[in-house]
């Protein structure tokens, strides 16, 4: 991947990038990036706006029982697991954490639901640190610019290693929102995009 050409490129487009998900502390944060796993995060502002209303705390979350939770986050699919999870979560941040989101990965990977990707949004967004966070727009993006990698893991190594730390936070949203509305995984918009030129997906379509 022509690194620098990349990173110049999505500053062109996105020169302010930010999290789209709605929330107003990083519990709320941490619950939105739980539910948004295999889902957009339009569909989870859409579940939290109301969702948040009655319950935003640790302290609301824990006292639940999961058969209410499932009904208020439903349409976020997979809810069985993620109000489980969130429940779980909850009660471990009460325990644990003095009903505090730890600030540090490792951390939060302790907690029920919260893998690499969503420890790393957490710790960049909520508490300012340096991470890259490799969803699937991320990954797909990666991949079709040429930084091949057989997982989401092995991705964020080989992203960390070319790009400088203190831009990883900002890159990771310029890269979401990069494959969100431009290199889409179906129908890209490669007539707009400026870097079809070292992309191997468009030339290898040509």
């Amino acid at each position: 991947m022509d690194t620098e050409k990349v990173l110049n490129y999505l500053e062109e487009l996105f020169s302010e990038p930010a999290c789209e998900l709605k929330f107003n502390s990083r519990f709320e944060l941490l619950v939105s990036v739980i539910l948004s796993a295999q889902c957009t995060d339009k569909r989870v502002n859409m579940v939290t706006k109301e969702l948040f209303k009655k319950y935003s705390t640790p302290k609301d979350f824990a006292n639940l029982k999961q058969e209410e939770l499932e009904k208020e986050i439903k349409s976020c699919g997979f809810y069985h697991n993620k109000a489980k999870n969130i429940i779980s979560c909850s009660k471990d941040i009460l325990e644990r954490f003095n009903g505090k989101v730890p600030g540090n990965i490792d951390d939060l990977m302790t907690l029920a639901g919260v893998g690499k990707k969503t420890a790393n949004v957490v710790y960049s967004v909520g508490f300012g640190g340096d991470a890259i966070a490799v969803d699937t727009h991320v990954f797909r993006v990666s991949n079709r610019l040429g930084v091949h990698s057989k997982n989401p893991l092995d991705c964020e190594k080989k992203l960390e290693e070319i790009i400088p730390k203190d831009k990883w936070s900002k890159v990771h949203h310029q890269l979401v929102l990069f494959g969100r509305y431009m290199c889409k995984a179906i129908k890209p918009n490669c007539k707009e995009c400026e870097l079809t030129g070292i992309c191997e997906y468009y030339n290898e379509r040509k």
